[in-house]
């Protein structure tokens, strides 16, 4: 078993009076693919700053690598990679040339620089654009090459914020076979999504992190089975679904939770049962969370 890419304890950072992360304990696993998920201001992307140390914590430690962000800067951006949220490459150029130039200025030679983004171009599968301008490529043919830009000097230990963020579902899916590659070449993939499928089909391990505070993680499975056995849907005429319950797939609890609907519900409504999925773990931690905040 690989040693931890990632150790977090008591992790805190704050801006001005706002407390965006509350004290983090956090483990990632080597050569796993990790998915951390919140809402919108969570602190996901202040996490990943913290980590690639773009910023310092208030309070607490993180280790990438086995490296101390704070004190150990230089060793930790030698071991890491980072993809953003929007696509870091220069329209004016060619794809071939945004990545020999990233190669040059990361220390190859000429003859370096051009064959990585030879064997780039290729596993991304940007060859009949490479010489192409970006400013003519499509949303997901920048994110693939804002992908291959950021493994010009190979790292051990990736950060994608948001990788598909804007991208239709045929290109999302084209990115995600590509990060599983990744992940077979022994990378350790750390990414936030707000695509709760993309956490369930690429993560080994997920994170649910919510009003500061990691309020749940373990495997899709486990993230699951803490929200009961089988979801009860309602679906209207339209096909539509009116309401989905969780319920811990026994009949007792399925008949007690039907039962206080049924008075509200027109006859012609149909009743289905689904495995959870992980918009229902999503939606039913992030609420518990609120509501122990306002109580």
């Amino acid at each position: 078993m690989q040693p931890n890419a990632i150790e977090i304890r008591n992790l805190r950072k704050s801006f001005g009076k706002h407390e965006v992360l509350k004290g983090l304990d956090l483990d990632v696993p080597g050569g796993a693919i990790f998915a951390l998920l919140g809402p919108n201001g969570a602190g996901k992307t202040t996490l990943i700053h913290i980590l690639s140390t773009l910023i310092a914590p208030d309070e607490g430690t993180a280790r990438v690598a086995g490296w101390d962000t704070v004190r150990q800067k230089n060793e930790v951006k030698r071991a890491i990679s980072l993809t953003g949220q929007f696509a870091a490459v220069d329209d004016a150029l060619t794809g071939e040339e945004n990545l020999v130039m990233i190669g040059r200025l990361s220390g190859l030679s000429p003859a370096e620089a051009k064959a990585r983004a030879a064997e780039l171009t290729a596993q991304f599968e940007l060859n009949g654009a490479a010489r192409k301008r970006v400013k003519t490529y499509s949303g997901g043919m920048r994110r693939r090459l804002d992908l291959a830009v950021s493994l010009i000097s190979p790292r051990p230990i990736l950060f994608l914020d948001e990788p598909t963020t804007g991208l239709d579902t045929s290109s999302r899916r084209a990115l995600w076979d590509m990060i599983l590659q990744l992940a077979k070449q022994g990378i350790t993939v750390f990414l936030t999504t707000q695509y709760l499928e993309e956490a369930d089909k690429l993560a080994n391990r997920i994170a649910v992190l919510a009003a500061g505070r990691i309020i749940a993680s373990g495997t899709p499975a486990e993230l699951k089975a803490l929200i009961g056995g089988e979801v009860i849907e309602l679906v209207n005429t339209n096909e539509e679904v009116v309401h989905a319950i969780p319920t811990s797939g026994q009949v007792g609890d399925v008949q007690r939770k039907l039962a206080e609907l049924l008075p509200a519900l027109p006859p012609e409504t149909r009743v289905r049962l689904r495995t959870p999925s992980m918009d229902d773990v999503f939606v039913a931690l992030t609420t518990t969370a609120k509501e122990e905040l306002t109580v």
